[in-house]
């Protein structure tokens, strides 16, 4: 059985990757950007990432001892002890909260890449 893909026709039966060109012109006629990522999407992608990823570093420690020392044992007036436990509560909902919004950049950020290459 031979199925087409894209001006391709696979040339094995067997289910390998053997594949030949149909159609007019050379392989080398279809511009290459078409199988080049976007580099602004890259370039955004990954700027996403890297501020989510100093985020997830940053945030949680720095919430960590920052309301251990200042809300729990200095407003609050808890023991040592008592501070170390809540505070480590608010580092992991931080790191919950930092998560739920990278899905949701992430989630945003895809579905307008697939809205837009639909449109092309």
């Amino acid at each position: 059985m031979h199925g087409h893909l894209g001006g391709f026709r696979r040339a094995r039966g067997d289910g390998g990757v053997a594949m030949e060109r149909f159609g007019p012109g050379p392989v080398s006629a279809v511009p290459v950007a078409e199988f080049r990522p976007n580099e602004g999407t890259l370039t955004s992608t990954l700027r996403t990432l890297l501020f989510f990823t100093a985020l997830m570093i940053t945030l949680p420690v720095g919430l960590y001892f920052s309301s251990k020392a200042y809300v729990f044992e200095g407003s609050l007036g808890m023991s040592d002890r008592d501070s170390y436990f809540y505070a480590a509560i608010v580092a992991v909902v931080t790191v919950h909260v930092v998560l739920a919004l990278f899905v949701y950049v992430a989630w945003n950020e895809g579905s307008r890449q697939w809205r837009e290459g639909k449109q092309d």
